[in-house]
């Protein structure tokens, strides 16, 4: 036991020691108060009480007898230590949440807001500190959204990549209140997504290899998706952003902005995201705005113009972005019944994404178009059907979402088999191995037309 109180009073010393240090340095403004020793006294006696209530995880009351001291630390000594503020907001929200009485209530919530407002006098990191307080108050008052509407933009602008998860889910809900109650235009949720999803987009990136974390941000990813959902129309997104192009057709940042947007949205059939996007790629020519001109091309069946910036996409840095090249590049190459290239585009593609099956049922179409002009008889004019039905049933094994059109494709190629006489005739027989030349030079087993 002495030894206990002696610990206790060098502990206090120490602390002391560092109180008055710290007050020389700071006679101008007494932030730890006229008497230290009070502070000490008090921070000992709230500390000592809410570590056994940290204990039993916040759940006892013991935390009643830490509010006094705790009070007295946190009016007359705001410098002392970070952790009363940290202390403070998980005892205020204990008591806001056993509080039966409203007005009372009301005046706790006041002071959880004193307490954030009063760590970033003393403590700062502003940003951090308000995405807290903006997200308690919504919680705690929604009816007050302008205000956390506010504190959340400020939050978002001083934190950028660096603002929590939650944050950016309500200041999305705040935007989405302002414009319900008329308080702003709906012009503010547009740009509002766009700032967050582009850090919502950097973080999944920058935790791409931490599957816990990932998963987080694209849970806010969805939740957000969610809030912006009913605004996101395509006429909604051509009116707001075709009147800001008409305003200012040469900002950069703009542009971006309008054609990763009316991208996303699958609005690029509207004149603006032509406009827009050639405009970009004007002003600022580089493997996004080609890509995106290229991928209008090919909605247009310009395919010749289309595979010319695409190729720009296999410069992009983002993995699913050169995918999404790929796939463009092989389907207008297709188009152009340049099939060799397709099928280079394609294998590309399955490198990047090997559980779609998309790019085998675009090589299996391939090889069944290319079938009657690479044979010359009877026989290897049908031959490409077989290696194209293997594509069919590779596509359904690695992706269950192509089942229905894969299983289409199979039952009707099957019947342009080589007829049994035919494969008799050639003296080979089913289940044989053989090789499918022309550009196809695969490997296939011999079968026969099933009516």
């Amino acid at each position: 036991m002495k030894a206990k109180v002696f610990s206790l009073l060098i502990s206090l010393f120490i602390l002391f020691s560092s109180f008055t240090s710290l007050n020389a340095q700071e006679k101008k403004i007494p932030k730890y108060g006229e008497d230290s020793i009070t502070c000490i006294m008090n921070f000992s006696l709230y500390k000592e009480v809410f570590k056994q209530w940290k204990s039993s995880q916040y759940k006892n009351e013991s935390v009643k007898d830490a509010i006094m001291p705790w009070r007295y630390v946190f009016m007359n000594c705001p410098a002392s230590r970070q952790s009363i503020y940290l202390d403070g907001v998980k005892i205020m929200d204990w008591r806001i949440k056993n509080e039966k009485d409203a007005a009372i209530k009301d005046k706790l919530i006041d002071t959880l807001m004193m307490i954030y407002d009063q760590r970033i006098q003393y403590f700062a990191k502003e940003g951090y500190v308000l995405g807290r307080k903006g997200v308690d108050l919504y919680k705690l008052r929604p009816e007050d959204y302008e205000q956390v509407y506010e504190i959340l933009k400020r939050s978002v602008e001083l934190t950028g990549n660096k603002s929590y998860p939650d944050v950016l889910v309500f200041y999305m809900r705040a935007t989405k209140k302002m414009i319900d109650e008329n308080k702003a235009s709906e012009d503010i949720i547009f740009d509002n997504y766009d700032i967050s999803s582009k850090i919502i987009d950097f973080n999944m990136a920058k935790f791409k290899d931490d599957p816990k974390k990932r998963s987080n941000w694209e849970n806010v990813k969805g939740n957000i998706d969610i809030t912006f959902e009913p605004y996101a129309t395509c006429d909604a997104l051509i009116m707001i952003y075709g009147k800001k192009f008409k305003e200012t057709p040469e900002d950069i940042t703009l542009l971006k902005k309008i054609t990763k947007i009316l991208d996303k949205k699958k609005c690029v059939d509207d004149q603006l995201y032509f406009d827009a996007t050639l405009k970009l790629y004007k002003l600022e020519p580089n493997p996004e705005s080609a890509y995106l001109i290229g991928k209008m091309f090919l909605k247009q069946e310009d395919y010749g113009k289309s595979v010319n910036y695409l190729k720009e996409g296999e410069k992009l840095e983002d993995e699913e972005d050169i995918a999404n090249s790929y796939l463009l590049l092989s389907e207008a190459y297709s188009r152009l019944k340049n099939y060799p290239v397709a099928r280079s585009y394609a294998l590309k593609w399955i490198t990047l994404r090997p559980d779609d099956g998309h790019p085998y049922l675009l090589i299996g179409d391939m090889y069944a178009s290319s079938a009657k002009k690479c044979g010359d008889n009877e026989l290897t004019k049908k031959v490409a059907y077989w290696a194209a039905v293997d594509k069919y049933y590779t596509a359904k094994r690695v992706d269950p979402s192509v089942v229905e059109i894969a299983n289409g494709r199979i039952s009707t190629y099957s019947t342009y088999f080589p007829q049994q006489e035919t494969i008799f005739f050639y003296n080979l027989n089913e289940g044989d191995e053989y090789t499918v030349e022309c550009w196809i030079n695969e490997k296939t087993i011999v079968r026969a037309a099933r009516q």
